[in-house]
């Protein structure tokens, strides 16, 4: 009998959720900045070492990432980015 993987997302309300939904976003804890899977900016941070990826984390969607009070990537969703900065949003780096 094969095991379903299970999966760490984060909840709206900051908390970890485990089950067998994979991720559609990853974001990064500390600066609290959620992007697409693809995102070149973050393959490059995970390439550059591991602190990065302790700080990794996931959501099943948008509306998710926006409740936990993440932002998005100005460099994989750059349109986002821009409406969030607009509506007042604003972070240490871009």
């Amino acid at each position: 009998m094969e095991t379903e993987k299970l999966y760490t997302l984060i909840g709206p309300d900051g908390s970890r959720v485990t089950g067998t939904t994979k991720g559609t976003l990853g974001g990064y804890r500390k600066e609290r900045r959620y992007g697409r899977l693809d995102c070149k900016a973050a393959r490059r941070a995970l390439a550059n070492g591991a602190l990065y990826a302790q700080q990794r984390v996931f959501f099943a969607d948008e509306a998710t990432a926006v409740a936990a009070g993440y932002h998005p990537c100005s460099v994989c969703m750059p349109v986002e980015y821009k409406k969030w900065r607009a509506a007042g949003g604003h972070s240490a780096r871009p």
